[in-house]
């Protein structure tokens, strides 16, 4: 698998430099001289979109969604991620991605390449339901034709965007039933390699992803579109069909995003970016065999002791034997922990007046005033490690890796919509049998499958019929790709997640806030979309264009708050 990688990188080199030449492909619709379809080479622009289009959507759970669903925290420069303390953000590369897809799909059909075509409607699909999804209405029919002088397109409702996704997905669904994939070059597609029948399967999961968003606002047309795919049994149901693209790892722009080789001072993405509590403390509680997979112990855990006469020892002990220091640095403990040495701390919560956390994996509390210092950390700052706090597992230091990798949609996400729709009545199936694969094939695909009888036997995991049991598991499940975990919460208001005392608001964001370069270049338009939101008690002074306005999804609805 990682000589194909290596294979195709020279492919994505080629069209990166190829793309790169005056912004020729992303600047298509506003440039006469740009690509002409009936010249332009599929498989050169297919690695191209792939890996814009798969980076944007994991950008979102490294830059904001796992912050908002508590999967994790900073403990340094953290009021946006743990605070939701946000600024207008646009989104040009959404529309980059579609640009460039436009070229290919027109590409496709004037070359009768028709699994490129299949594959450019599923990008569609994917990258306006993205869109509106996170923004709320957007430029949709009117999007894309600034060739046609269509320089400030009109935005489209959400409900207009959502079935054109499902349409668009039936259109590549009827392409990929045709079974021929004449043309493609495996190695320029960085998903599946070629491999139709996959691209069919991606297709259906994401009917069912965007036919269950509208399950509160349009439920016979998410019942309907569920059932059909459903019926014909065509959809990702194995982890080994997950889609994503894998991390090259050769440079920092195609490494993992906390890569140590690339960022690897004191205030790098990875030493500020922790575990958050509540995760830790369910995965705790359940005996979690993906606990030890995503989270590293503490680097030095603390001990209760009453019989000593101060409130919390100055120093640490290695191997229980006192020493000089009361921390080491991150590399110091690292490469201690590797010989199998063990450190803890002593303290007496009766002199020190609070408990601590002893547990060996910690996570920080959700929107604290100061994360830095949690647990009583002895070297608090922006730019300084807790050695008192779980990190994110050794794995996520590197730069590529089996389980690294951007993540887009899965057979776990399939399984739970499938328990969720069986649940709701909506196919004749048994909720249980869907619940229990998908908890199944997430063990799998983090590579604790031999734990999964002891896991699911347990009273808080096995399946109980109710929709929380479901959406508990899912979100856990969403772990690096929680923007389906965002999109969960939002439209049923599960799990039931709580604001931390220092965020800006004491309920979580729905959405994101429409960037300044929409608001400027498409002013009328953006504030016809803006007008359409539902201010709330918590918009705050951003007034409707704020991240706790809710869109057309949500309104009417009562969820998530």
């Amino acid at each position: 698998m990682k000589n194909i990688f290596y294979k195709y990188f020279a492919v994505v080199f080629a069209i990166l430099t190829f793309v790169g030449c005056n912004d020729k492909l992303t600047e298509l619709n506003q440039n006469p001289n740009g690509v002409d379809p009936d010249n332009a080479n599929v498989n050169l622009l297919l690695p191209g979109i792939l890996t814009k289009m798969s980076g944007a959507y994991a950008e979102l759970d490294n830059g904001i969604s796992s912050g908002v669903v508590q999967h994790m925290q900073e403990d340094g420069w953290y009021n946006s991620y743990n605070h939701y303390v946000w600024s207008n953000r646009d989104w040009g590369n959404w529309y980059n991605v579609l640009r460039d897809n436009e070229l290919m799909i027109k590409s496709a059909v004037t070359g009768n390449f028709p699994m490129h075509e299949g594959i450019g409607y599923v990008i569609r699909a994917f990258s306006f339901g993205t869109i509106t999804d996170l923004w709320g209405d957007a430029p949709y029919t009117e999007a894309l034709k600034a060739g046609e002088d269509v320089i400030q397109p009109a935005f489209d409702s959400q409900e207009v965007i959502y079935r054109g996704v499902l349409a668009d997905l039936d259109k590549a669904v009827s392409l990929f039933k045709n079974n021929t994939n004449t043309g493609i070059i495996a190695n320029s597609d960085l998903v599946y390699q070629g491999n139709i029948e996959k691209w069919h399967q991606f297709a259906n999961t994401l009917i069912l992803r965007y036919a269950m968003r509208l399950s509160a606002k349009l439920p016979d047309v998410a019942s309907e579109y569920i059932k059909k795919v459903y019926d014909g049994g065509v959809y990702i149901d194995k982890s080994v069909n997950d889609a994503g693209v894998r991390f090259l790892g050769n440079t920092s722009v195609d490494s993992w995003y906390m890569a140590q080789q690339f960022d690897s001072d004191g205030g790098s993405g990875f030493r500020r970016r922790k575990p958050a509590k509540p995760l830790v403390d369910n995965l705790l509680a359940s005996n979690d065999p993906r606990l030890q997979v995503w989270v590293a112990p503490v680097h030095c855990q603390w001990v209760e002791d009453l019989t000593l006469t101060v409130p919390t020892e100055p120093f640490v002990r290695k191997d229980d034997v006192p020493q000089t220091y009361v921390s080491l640095t991150d590399e110091q403990y690292v490469a201690e922990i590797e010989k199998g040495h063990k450190f803890t701390r002593h303290y007496n919560p009766n002199l020190l007046g609070h408990s601590l956390d002893t547990d060996l994996y910690v996570g920080i509390p959700v929107g604290s005033m100061a994360p830095d210092g949690y647990n009583n950390n002895p070297t608090p700052g922006q730019s300084v490690q807790n050695q008192h706090v779980s990190q994110l597992a050794p794995k996520y230091r590197a730069t590529t890796g089996d389980f690294l990798r951007r993540r887009l949609s899965s057979a776990t996400e399939t399984l739970f919509i499938l328990a969720e729709a069986a649940q709701r009545g909506w196919i004749t199936a048994s909720a249980e049998t869907y619940y229990n694969e998908a908890v199944r094939q997430s063990l799998q695909s983090w590579g604790v499958a031999e734990s999964y009888s002891a896991f699911i036997g347990q009273s808080s995991i096995k399946y109980d019929g109710t929709l929380n049991r479901i959406i508990e598991q899912k979100w856990i499940a969403s772990w690096n790709c929680s923007t389906e975990a965002w999109m969960d919460f939002r439209r049923t208001g599960l799990p039931q997640l709580v604001a931390g005392p220092a965020s800006a608001e004491p309920v979580l964001p729905v959405r994101l806030i429409y960037g300044n370069n929409e608001l400027s270049a498409n002013q009328m338009n953006a504030n016809v979309a803006i007008e359409k939101l539902e201010e709330t008690a918590h918009s705050n002074i951003r007034g409707k264009n704020s991240q706790w306005s809710k869109p057309w999804l949500l309104q009417g609805t009562n969820k998530p708050w």
